[in-house]
């Protein structure tokens, strides 16, 4: 774990940047909001605010960015508001925090901004709960949102919009379906279930934290889309609350009370948040405990005691989701992991063709693009298949099956790049046998999509590097038949 954050690669140091921006845009939001003079339940609303908008905002542009920043508060607002009327009247105020988790989680079908939006409202329920926020501080915490809203933006957007100089992130969008056919719709269903398990188990541990329960079942179903991935990432999300909960113990219990080490430990955690988000869910939590933790300390609650109380209320939120996903309309790792798969390699061909055309010498032709789909595609499939690779995975066969298929779907990877690479020259010329090479290319992908069998064949050498990464892209191809499909005819992975 320590290996995967501290040598995990950063290529154009983005990770940092994020982290470091984050801190600068977040403290300057603590900043305003102190200088609004508003209270400290006002500064840590707005401290909150800025982060998600800082770190949920995903759209691949610049301007999708800023035009979803821009509706945060109209989605975060109205939820704060009823929050906030609904905080004396129980059975109302759980039943409309239902609500908020299935709309919330409903709201990823439409792409990367139904989705921040979604975690934007469903944070600003949660806050309200997490700060006890009435009716009379409605004005001042609204006010602090707005506020800390438009400081993030000015620092994204404004003092240090480092993503101008790089080209648009590439989204696949989510797998199709229409109905309970949809993902996002039975993930709406399941997460509002696990909510309820969740919500009801935690008040019975805690009539005052209950929303710790509820808050650890969303954030399980953030970025899943399988059973196996939300039990990995539930998995995940409790190891890196007993680590943190460990250091909070040294570092959050000690500070209590000391404004300078409390700013200095938030700042710490914020960056390690924003840093480790990218290569390492656990890694993550344990920043989140700290810092949730440090904000406890602020309020004069923190103690031992309660740090206990947060790890048996995420182990509540982290088996509601399991429930959840196991009993309700669950979404088999098979499923999605085939469909993340083939696409990846229809991806692979589009790569090919464009690299081929371009090498021909046909005006427009520009691998860039699906190469960085690729990118993302084989991103998702590492991400779908993690729970075959995880150590505790007691079906060695299939993790064997899983790792080869990873692995050759790298090499694929890699020979794509270098034929780029080529392409890229402008003395590579055109050769007659890419045509030939690239057909067998497609030839292998049809096969593999479509569930046929490949034919075994033996690449001839190739004599420049064009056909080197095209015969290498051929080999690669035909070895993943075998791991796709067992000789027994099973899938990769089990329903």
């Amino acid at each position: 774990m320590l290996k995967r954050v501290f040598l995990a690669p950063d290529p154009g140091r983005i990770r940092l940047r994020f982290a470091a921006r984050a801190v600068l845009g977040i403290g300057l939001a603590v900043v305003v909001c102190a200088l609004a003079g508003h209270s400290l339940t006002g500064a840590v609303t707005g401290g909150l605010a800025a982060l998600l908008a800082l770190f949920t905002v995903t759209d691949p542009t610049v301007r999708g960015q800023a035009l979803t920043t821009a509706l945060l508060p109209a989605a975060g607002l109205p939820v704060l508001a009823a929050a906030a009327l609904l905080h004396d009247h129980p059975v109302a105020r759980d039943l409309a925090f239902l609500a908020v988790v299935g709309l919330g989680v409903y709201a990823r079908r439409w792409g990367p901004r139904g989705h921040s939006l979604g975690v934007f409202a469903f944070m600003m329920y949660f806050a309200a709960q997490f700060l006890q926020a009435r009716t009379e501080q409605l004005a001042e915490v609204s006010a602090s949102v707005l506020l800390s809203v438009l400081t993030a933006a000015a620092v994204r957007f404004g003092l240090w919009c480092y993503e101008r100089r790089l080209p648009p992130a590439v989204v696949p969008p989510p797998p199709a379906g229409t109905g309970l056919a949809r993902v996002t719709t039975r993930q709406a269903i399941q997460a509002t279930t696990g909510a309820g398990f969740a919500l009801v188990m935690g008040q019975l541990v805690s009539g005052q934290r209950w929303y710790w329960a509820v808050g650890a079942t969303w954030w399980v179903f953030v970025n899943t889309t399988s059973r196996g991935e939300t039990l990995v990432r539930g998995f995940r999300r409790v190891l890196g609350t007993v680590i943190g909960i460990g250091l909070a113990l040294f570092v959050a219990v000690p500070a209590h009370g000391d404004g300078p080490l409390t700013a200095l430990i938030v700042a710490v955690s914020v960056f390690g948040i924003f840093y480790t988000a990218a290569v390492s869910y656990t890694w993550m939590m344990l920043w989140v405990t700290v810092l949730a933790a440090m904000l406890y300390g602020l309020l004069g609650v923190l103690t031992p005691g309660l740090l206990a109380l947060r790890l048996v209320e995420t182990g509540v939120g982290a088996l509601g989701a399991a429930l959840a996903v196991a009993l309700v309309l669950p979404v088999t790792t098979h499923s999605v992991t085939d469909a993340w798969i083939q696409r990846a390699l229809r991806c692979v061909h589009a790569c090919t063709a464009q690299t081929a055309a371009r090498l021909a010498g046909t005006a427009g032709a520009d691998p860039a693009p699906t190469v960085a789909e690729l990118e993302q595609l084989l991103a998702r499939v590492r991400l779908s298949v993690a729970p075959l690779v995880h150590p505790l995975n007691p079906m060695l066969g299939r993790k064997r099956r899983a790792r080869r298929v990873l692995g050759l779907l790298d090499d694929c990877a890699r020979e794509i790049r270098g034929l780029v690479a080529v392409a890229g020259d402008p003395e590579a010329s055109h050769d007659a046998r890419l045509a030939a090479a690239c057909q067998r290319v497609e030839a292998a992908v049809e096969a593999l999509t479509g569930g046929r069998d490949l034919a075994a064949r033996t690449a001839p050498a190739g004599t420049g590097p064009a056909l080197a990464h095209l015969h290498g892209l051929e080999r690669a191809l035909a070895e993943l038949a075998a791991p796709l499909r067992a000789p027994s005819g099973s899938p990769l992975v089990g329903a």
